[in-house]
């Protein structure tokens, strides 16, 4: 049911009076154009050197991974230092990793691009929770819903502009020149995030004292997840949110086969899996204004919303081995797309409301971390399954891994669907050593 029609003036107005948001924005539309200009030039060298789906999935298992791994520290930096400066320095480092990329050169030297996809992915899981958490304190709270929209539009509207130009870039002028420019994206981000000047934490913690991690840095981290456990384990909804983007992921392996179906299966080289990525990007980009404008923001909408986000992207990708050209395949990509960005800004949007602002850094942390572990997972599995099964049998099968994790999340969720109450306001998180 249609809640509201979808206007752009209020994302225009938004971005127009509040200079630090618009700051923050674009800073990540220009990051992560350089990110999808880099990795389908990536996912092009591999193909072309190894000529194996397998180690190609390698790069996002490795990506995924790596983010995954560091997304538990990076909670704990998010929530005890200032996040301007980790987001700053956490650009500024990925400049000479990006530039690693020019190194790699053939088989031997491939191994280079791999470290710095791993490294890349590090600076990403320190930004990626330090920007989720200060959102609510750099926009006014009646602005939160449609800066969520607009983040979320920003990631795709640069994997559709990114992937596609990306594409053409490296077919055209040469791989080197999508490396260069990757590195640049995050000096020109850093500089932007420098100059935010509304402050990115709440008011009422700039007087305590983060700046120790309690009983040594390991032992913390662990504190610091059982505090998000013991929150989860006491709040449904927030359970509920924590697990949609990880359910979502069970199936993302998926995307794998974009580079299978760009490359080999329509045989368009790097240009065709630029195409593939840019029409998820472009599903992507719209889903989130979707999303908003008919399931609303609502508790009982953004669990709704998030439900019919998981049919969307099931559908999407079962009919994609149906295509019999590489424009009817960038249809169905982008149909599953409109479910995947509207699952990721609703559930984004909804943890910063259910999350206080002391752990906030720490529940986004443990989100990313949860789905990462599952992209991951899921795509090795696919990689694995690519080199052994016709593309579309391997679609198919990662395709129905979703369903069955989609429909395990509904009767998580039901409970509350049926309740449609109101989400309360957040709760300020029980102090404990770790805070």
């Amino acid at each position: 049911m249609m809640r509201e029609p979808m206007r752009l003036r209020p994302y225009v107005d938004l971005l127009r009076r509040n200079r630090s948001f618009s700051r923050l924005f674009a800073a990540q539309v220009i990051s992560f154009a350089g990110d999808w200009f880099a990795t389908v030039a990536i996912l092009g060298l591999t193909l072309e050197l190894t000529g194996s789906p397998a180690i190609a999935s390698l790069v996002l298992v490795v990506q995924t991974g790596a983010f995954a791994l560091a997304s538990p520290i990076a909670g704990v930096l998010a929530d005890q230092f200032d996040r301007r400066r980790l987001m700053v320095i956490a650009d500024l480092s990925r400049v000479p990793v990006a530039l690693a990329f020019l190194l790699a050169r053939d088989g031997d030297t491939l191994w280079i691009a791999f470290l710095a996809v791993g490294l890349l992915s590090v600076g990403a899981a320190v930004f990626e929770p330090t920007s989720s958490a200060s959102l609510p304190n750099l926009v006014d709270d009646d602005d939160l819903g449609e800066a969520n929209v607009l983040i979320g539009s920003a990631w795709g509207t640069m994997l559709a502009v990114g992937a596609a130009i990306g594409g053409v870039v490296a077919a055209t002028f040469g791989r080197d020149v999508a490396f260069v420019a990757n590195a640049a994206s995050f000096a020109v981000s850093g500089y932007l995030i420098v100059g935010i000047s509304r402050p990115l934490r709440s008011s009422a913690h700039e007087g305590v004292d983060h700046h120790q991690l309690p009983h040594g840095g390991l032992r913390g981290v662990g504190e610091s997840i059982g505090i998000v456990l013991r929150f989860a384990r006491g709040n449904r909804r927030l359970a509920a949110l924590l697990l949609s983007k990880t359910t979502f992921g069970v199936g993302t392996g998926v995307i794998v086969m974009l580079a299978v179906f760009g490359r080999d299966v329509f045989g368009a080289g790097d240009a065709g899996i630029g195409v593939l990525f840019a029409a998820r990007g472009l599903g992507a980009l719209i889903g989130p204004f979707l999303a908003r404008s008919i399931v609303g923001l609502s508790d009982r909408g953004l669990l709704l919303g998030i439900g019919a986000s998981f049919l969307v992207f099931a559908i999407g990708y079962s009919l994609l081995p149906f295509s019999p050209a590489l424009w009817v395949a960038s249809i169905a990509v982008f149909v599953a797309h409109l479910g995947g960005g509207a699952q990721w800004m609703l559930s984004t949007y909804g943890l910063q409301r259910a999350s206080p602002d002391e752990i906030r850094g720490r529940v986004f942390s443990f989100d990313y971390g949860l789905v990462t572990v599952t992209i991951a997972m899921s795509t090795l599995v696919a990689g694995i399954l690519a080199e052994r099964l016709p593309p579309a049998v391997t679609t198919w099968i990662l395709v129905g891994l979703a369903t069955i994790a989609a429909a395990g999340w509904l009767v998580l969720a039901r409970p509350l669907i049926r309740r449609g109450s109101q989400p309360p306001p957040p709760a300020v998180a029980e102090r404990t050593s770790t805070d």
